[in-house]
Order: structure tokens, then C-alpha cells, then sequence
């Protein structure tokens, strides 16, 4: 089941805070790089970061969650956690569409990862996005940039 997530309940914000270090320690792996924002970040930074959040549940259990923001027709992911228990289920698939289902009038999406996140890259390649750049953030360290552009019907 997905549904919105507010984070000014405290049993949300924690489990949220605890399923994105969980996620984002094994792309920190992947990326051989440990200063992840996200890995950094407070509960109370979190709950303040002004994103919207959807989550996946198995039972009551929080498995996945994606985050994002919309400005004009832009919708970023800011967010992208699966549990590691959880991988290759489909998850972070059902959450991308759920967002675009929702959002039926954003006209471009975009979202960045690091670029040797491979499983992450291809998630958003499969569904559509393009890769446009790959930026050198501090030395060693490259964000991949993807965009899907959405036309819709006149």
C-alpha cells in the first residue's frame, strides 16, 4: 500500500529517518562515497526539508519512500529509499508511478543519483528518463542528471 507520509508525526519521521540511512548506506557503498547529504542529515532537518513524501508498506511495516517537489511543471525526486530488505520487489517502480499518476500535469520530471549507482540509473532509464549530464560535485564525486520530458495530448 502507498500513501503521503507526514513527517510532524514522530513515529513517521522516525521511521522514515531510519529506512533513508538504511538505503542510502548501501548507494554510499555503491558510490564509495559516505558524505550523502541524506546520511548527514537530522530528523529535524528532515521533517523542515519541505518535500512530499510517499511511502510503501508491507503490513505496517515503511519499506519504501520517495520524495519529491514541484515548482511550475517541474516535479523533482529528491528521495529515492527502498530497505535493503526489500530490493528487487518492484518498490521504488510502484512509488515512480504512483508520482506520476498523482501529478498528471507536471510536464517534466528530474532526478539525480550518483553515477555509479547503477541499479538506481537504470530504474530511471526504464522508466522513461533521459540521462543528460554527469557533474563532478567535489573531486572524484559525479552526479548523474536524468529528465522525462511528458507531452501531453492538446
Amino acid at each position: 500500500m502507498i500513501k503521503e507520509l507526514d513527517l510532524h508525526h514522530q513515529e513517521i519521521l522516525t521511521d522514515v529517518f531510519e529506512l533513508q540511512r538504511a538505503s542510502y548506506i548501501i548507494e554510499a557503498q555503491l558510490i564509495r562515497f559516505f558524505d550523502i547529504p541524506p546520511l548527514l542529515e537530522t530528523k529535524k532537518e528532515l521533517k523542515e526539508c519541505g518535500e512530499t513524501f510517499l511511502g510503501y508498506f508491507e503490513g505496517d511495516s515503511l519499506a519504501g519512500a520517495i520524495s519529491y517537489t514541484i515548482e511550475e511543471n517541474e516535479l523533482t525526486i529528491c528521495r529515492m529509499v527502498v530497505h535493503p530488505s526489500h530490493f528487487r520487489k518492484g518498490i521504488a517502480q510502484k512509488l515512480i508511478t504512483r508520482v506520476e499518476e498523482q501529478n498528471p500535469d507536471i510536464t517534466v520530471l528530474s532526478v539525480s543519483t550518483g553515477k555509479d549507482n547503477l541499479p538506481a540509473k537504470n530504474l530511471y532509464l526504464k522508466n522513461g528518463f533521459n540521462h543528460v549530464s554527469d557533474l563532478e560535485v567535489i573531486p572524484g564525486l559525479f552526479i548523474s542528471h536524468f529528465k522525462k520530458e511528458k507531452h501531453h495530448p492538446d
